[in-house]
């Protein structure tokens, strides 16, 4: 399992962390994703290719710092 820890300075609400666990889900079905929101940091765990992750939210306005 990884373990991916990104800053993303686009992600302000709940329904940015809803838009961002689906994208990992894409990957992994069974990903986890936990937000720390005032510090616009989410971490991601599963099954997860991170150049792919990056690549995917960066497509939907959420490009990793």
């Amino acid at each position: 399992m990884t373990q991916i820890n990104l800053t993303l300075p686009e992600m302000h609400c709940d329904g940015c962390v809803r838009a961002i666990t689906r994208l990992a889900q894409k990957q992994d079905p069974d990903a986890r994703v936990s937000a720390d929101l005032p510090a616009r940091l989410a971490s991601f765990s599963g099954k997860l290719d991170e150049a792919v992750l990056r690549a995917a939210l960066a497509k939907a306005g959420y490009q990793p710092a």
